[in-house]
C-alpha cells in the first residue's frame, strides 16, 4: 500500500511540475508586448516579484522538511529562475525602475532575508520546517485570493478580456494536482491553499463561460456601426449648417464606439470656420480648401 501510494505522490508531482511550468510559461505574451512597445509601462511588477518570493519560500521549506520533496525544489527551481528573467526584462525596459527596485529590495533581499535568519538563529531545527510550513501556507492563500480583483473586474464589466481562459484553466489543474500531491505526504502547507486555487479556478472558467458571449455582442454591434472618417474636406461650395451637421454627427457615432464623451477642441481660423485638432479617441482631420 506505502509503494502504491508514493507511485501516486510521484505521478501527482510530476504532473504538478509539468502544469505549473506551462503556468510560469503564461506571461510570455506580455513580455512580447514589452518588447515590442520597448517600454513596460502600463504592466505590473508586482506578480513577478511576489512569485519570485513564493517559489524562494517554497524551495527554502523543502530543503528544511528534506523528505519526499525533490519535486517541490524542482519546480521552484525552475519558477526562481524564469521570475528572475521576467523581472530583469522588465526592468530593462522599465522607463521608472525605482518602484520596482524598492520593491525587490523590500520583498527578496528585505523579506526573505529577514525570515531566513531569524528561522536559523532563532528557532529550533525541528521547529523550522513547521513554522516555514505555516508561512507558505498563508502567502499562497494571500496569492490565490489576489484575482479576486480580476473576477470583481469581470462581474463590473461583464467582460473577460483580461480573465484568459487557459491560464485559469491551468491555474486550476495545477492546484488538483499540489492538492492531491499534498493530501498524499499528508503535507497540509501544500494540500490546504490548493482547495481555495481550485475553487477560484473553478469560479474563473465559469464567469467566461458566462460572459464570453457578452464579449462577442458588443464586438459585432461595434462592427455594425459606420466607420468614421478620418478627413472632411471643405471647399467653397459648401455651407457652415452642412459642416456642422457632418461634425455633430462624427463626434455621435464616436462616442457610440468608445462609450464615453469625446472632448473636442477647436480654433477659429477664416470665415468663422473652425477646425478640430487631432484627439487620441477621434482622430479627424479638417482640410480647408479656399
Amino acid at each position: 500500500m506505502a509503494v502504491f501510494s508514493g507511485d501516486w505522490v510521484l505521478a501527482f508531482g510530476i504532473l504538478g511540475n509539468i502544469i505549473s511550468f506551462m503556468v510560469y510559461l503564461a506571461p510570455l505574451p506580455t513580455f512580447y508586448q514589452i518588447y515590442k512597445k520597448k517600454t513596460s509601462e502600463g504592466f505590473q511588477s508586482i506578480p513577478y516579484v511576489g512569485a519570485l518570493f513564493s517559489s524562494m519560500l517554497w524551495m527554502y521549506y523543502a530543503f528544511l522538511k528534506s523528505d519526499n520533496t525533490t519535486l517541490l525544489i524542482t519546480i521552484n527551481s525552475v519558477g526562481c529562475f524564469i521570475e528572475t528573467i521576467y523581472i530583469c526584462f522588465y526592468l530593462f525596459y522599465a522607463p521608472k525602475k525605482v518602484q520596482t527596485i524598492k520593491l525587490i529590495v523590500l520583498l527578496i533581499v528585505g523579506g526573505f532575508g529577514l525570515i531566513f535568519l531569524s528561522i536559523q538563529l532563532v528557532v529550533k531545527a525541528s521547529e523550522r520546517a513547521h513554522i516555514v510550513g505555516w508561512m507558505c501556507l498563508v502567502f499562497s492563500l494571500c496569492v490565490f485570493i489576489a484575482p479576486l480583483g480580476i473576477v470583481r473586474q469581470v462581474i463590473r464589466t461583464k467582460s473577460v478580456e483580461y480573465m484568459p481562459f487557459l491560464l485559469s484553466f491551468f491555474l486550476t489543474i495545477s492546484a488538483v494536482m499540489w492538492f492531491f500531491y499534498g493530501l498524499l505526504l499528508k503535507d497540509y502547507n501544500i494540500a490546504i491553499p490548493n482547495v481555495l486555487g481550485f475553487s477560484l479556478g473553478v469560479l474563473q472558467m465559469v464567469l467566461y463561460v458566462i460572459y464570453k458571449n457578452a464579449d462577442r455582442t458588443a464586438m459585432n454591434d461595434k462592427q455594425k456601426l459606420p466607420e468614421i472618417p478620418n478627413k472632411i474636406i471643405i471647399s467653397e461650395e459648401h455651407k457652415i449648417p452642412e459642416l456642422t451637421e457632418q461634425i455633430i454627427d462624427i463626434v455621435k457615432i464616436s462616442a457610440l464606439l468608445n462609450s464615453e464623451k469625446i472632448p473636442v477642441v477647436s480654433q477659429p481660423i477664416n470665415d468663422g470656420i473652425e477646425e478640430a485638432h487631432e484627439h487620441p479617441n477621434f482622430p479627424m482631420e479638417i482640410e480647408v480648401k479656399m
